[in-house]
């Protein structure tokens, strides 16, 4: 599946991506684009439809997180346990599409409040396994291509979701129970593309030391695999919520109508680099690539602290989605080498959790900044962080198809 057999005499062939990494990246696709076009939409309708207040809509997004960072490990764990992914990504997606249906339907702030949250529990039981799968299922002398081409496919939902829903609601009248329920369309596509096309490897030919994970395994979890966590989170901590990248276009006068093309032009930049530079990862040092990722992270950090102009901040937008198409194919590729081939899954898991932590931590004391010192404050601080970052990197390489860490 993965390297072609030769001749005798003859040089072994450069191996291939399986097909089951696009159609996992197909699946990340139509799921992205069912979720940003209801969204995108969620909090205008939350407010307008619903009359439920700002601080209800902060409370049904921070429950709706905190049900995602939590089942992520134990799903990891599950998956590693059972010597299987497959069948928890299904359920997770599945979970997803489903309760999907609650959101055209809704007429309380509660039925919202809850479908939110098995919404990201969904999400948090399908992405550990899921991105365990994409490792088990890729050589490791191309894993960076790999991740960075499911990434590639999922952005790219995210860049099409909100463009459909413009459309829609321009074409119905602001109907947004209408967009609601085309949105289930791509969702419950992307289960049958799961269950028809996606084939799991059995688990004998992934790792031939797969077993149960024990207390032993975890405490034991090798620094490599820390150190790549670590890094990732710092990176994190400098990139807060891209919901301050459409704050800074509108403290720099963008018309309301078009503040969303700041992260159409984010999410457009992030999916065309996210496999050129996964395949890059394969390539070159990996230290060097995450190096250039964060120096292009301190940049857009720098010019959105600074930019007075609309052109500006755009082009902070785009840097923005350039740090991220370079290193997150990359740091996932580093977790699936520095990881175990049986404790994968919780690996995964630890390295979202740590992501969305320090996510979580990022945004809450951008906001700070920004009410004490506006967004110079707030991206100046960022900038400082990503270097911090960057200067890890002199201390020790990353994780390498060998497994290496030197």
């Amino acid at each position: 599946m993965h390297v072609l057999p030769t001749s005798a005499g003859e040089a072994p062939r450069s191996p291939r991506l399986s097909p089951n990494i696009a159609l996992l990246g197909c699946v990340s696709m139509l799921t992205a684009m069912s979720s940003a076009m209801i969204q995108g939409l969620l909090p205008v309708f939350l407010t307008r439809v619903l009359g439920a207040s700002m601080t209800s809509v902060g409370l049904i997004e921070g429950a709706a997180e905190a049900a995602n960072s939590f089942f992520k490990i134990l799903s990891g764990v599950a998956s590693d346990r059972i010597g299987r992914r497959k069948p928890l990504v299904v359920v997770g997606y599945t979970l997803s599409a489903m309760v999907k249906t609650l959101f055209p339907l809704a007429e309380t702030v509660s039925t919202v409040l809850a479908a939110r949250v098995v919404d990201r529990l969904g999400k948090g039981i399908r992405d550990a396994p899921r991105d365990a799968l994409l490792a088990d299922i890729t050589v490791p002398e191309i894993r960076g291509s790999g991740f960075g081409l499911r990434l590639a496919l999922a952005i790219a939902g995210f860049v099409f979701g909100p463009l459909i829903a413009i459309a829609l609601m321009r074409l119905s009248g602001g109907d947004f129970r209408l967009v609601f329920w085309i949105a289930l369309i791509p969702a419950y596509l992307s289960i049958a593309v799961l269950l028809l096309a996606v084939k799991e490897l059995p688990f004998t030919f992934v790792s031939s030391q797969r077993r149960i994970p024990n207390r032993k395994d975890l405490a034991g979890l090798p620094s490599r695999l820390w150190w790549v966590i670590g890094i990732a989170g710092l990176l994190s901590l400098a990139r807060f919520s891209q919901a301050f990248l459409v704050l800074k276009a509108d403290d720099v006068g963008l018309e309301a109508t078009f503040l969303p093309l700041m992260f159409a032009a984010m999410y457009l930049v992030y999916s065309m680099t996210a496999y050129p530079f996964g395949v890059l990862a394969d390539h070159v040092d990996r230290r060097l690539q995450l190096a250039l990722g964060a120096a292009i992270l301190i940049s857009a950090d720098v010019i959105l602290a600074t930019a007075d102009e609309i052109w500006l901040t755009f082009v902070g937008s785009v840097f923005w989605g350039l740090h991220m198409g370079a290193t997150q194919g990359l740091l996932g590729a580093a977790v699936a080498d520095a990881a175990p081939g049986h404790l994968r899954g919780i690996a995964f898991g630890l390295y979202d959790v740590a992501n969305g932590v320090a996510a979580f931590t990022a945004s809450a004391m951008a906001g700070v900044l920004w009410t004490a010192g506006g967004p110079a404050a707030a991206f100046g601080t960022a900038a400082v962080v990503a270097t911090a970052a960057m200067l890890m990197l002199v201390f020790r390489r990353l994780p390498t198809a060998t497994g290496t860490c030197v």
